[in-house]
């Protein structure tokens, strides 16, 4: 095959990771008319169709999604090889991009980020928040962010955080009120500030555990959000309980402002860990950015 394909494969790899003709436009300089035709050439030249496109959506097929695995690491690697070229001798250059929910933020966003860009100031970084599961080889990250049992086997891990506790918090006005439960069945007579899984559409059942027996419990209340952050002002507030990880209400423990309940039964994960493919490694940004992370991350907890 001639090196024809090539400039539409980049504009492709962009519309691919995007999900938006529009975005990658943005993200390219160019028109969405121009991306539009570059996509359809290199469909044209394949002979396949790569993303089925709505009014609403932009999705990739299955020969879409084999070719955004097959090429999108290599693309990345020669577009780093690229400005690598213009660097002076030892510089890093390149790009990071990473998939973070939001809970993960405080352990890799705030310690890491600033000092990586600090020694590595030709590196971008580029952090997208989001609490969906990603696969991030298909979507042109190169690194995410989840808790260990949520990653996939053939990929490589890096402790960000220490193990911790999931626990059930209320403020002291609503225990005052509704009472202390004092088995997870208790729940189900509470009201309880509910979590919409933005993956599934479903309703998350709050995980709990004590020795060898284990509880899913089907809780429900007047408020229903999609944002773990938005619980705790809300519980602060004595609109219900929340389902949190511990870290995340430290201070708001420490100062009385919040109290655990059901705390035998709040079971321990073994922390969030940043995690790639490990081909990824032979990219220097990442490979520099792991790094940091290993250095800085656990002390920020």
């Amino acid at each position: 095959m001639n090196t024809a394909p090539f400039p539409q494969l980049q504009v492709f790899l962009a519309v691919a990771r995007l999900r938006s003709f529009s975005g990658a436009a943005r993200e390219l300089g160019v028109s969405t008319a121009a991306v539009s035709q570059s996509v359809r050439q290199l469909e044209g030249q394949l002979r396949v169709v790569l993303l089925t496109r709505t009014t609403r959506s932009v999705s990739l097929t299955d020969a879409g999604r084999r070719l955004v695995e097959g090429a999108g690491p290599a693309m990345g690697q020669a577009l780093t090889a690229l400005a690598e070229v213009s660097a002076q001798p030892g510089e890093a250059v390149g790009r990071v991009r990473l998939s973070v929910p939001r809970a993960a933020v405080p352990y890799l966003i705030t310690p890491v980020v600033p000092a990586f860009r600090e020694r590595h100031p030709r590196v971008e970084v580029e952090v997208v928040v989001e609490e969906r599961f990603v696969d991030i080889v298909a979507e042109g990250y190169d690194a995410g962010v989840r808790l260990s049992e949520a990653i996939e086997r053939d990929m490589v891990q890096v402790r960000l955080t220490d193990a911790f506790r999931f626990v059930v918090v209320g403020s002291p006005d609503y225990l005052a009120r509704r009472g202390t439960p004092q088995r997870p069945e208790d729940l189900l007579n509470h009201e309880c500030i509910t979590f919409r899984m933005r993956t599934t559409g479903a309703l998350y059942a709050w995980e709990l555990e004590r020795g060898r027996r284990n509880w899913r419990v089907p809780v429900r209340g007047g408020v229903v959000t999609n944002d773990s952050h938005l619980t705790v002002p809300l519980v602060e507030q004595g609109l219900g309980l929340a389902y949190v990880f511990e870290p995340m209400v430290t201070e708001q423990l420490r100062t009385g402002r919040l109290l655990r309940v059901l705390e035998a039964y709040a079971p321990t994960v073994p922390g969030f860990f940043l995690y790639y493919p490990s081909r990824a490694q032979r990219s220097t940004p990442l490979r520099l950015f792991v790094e940091v992370a290993r250095e800085l991350a656990l002390k920020a907890i």
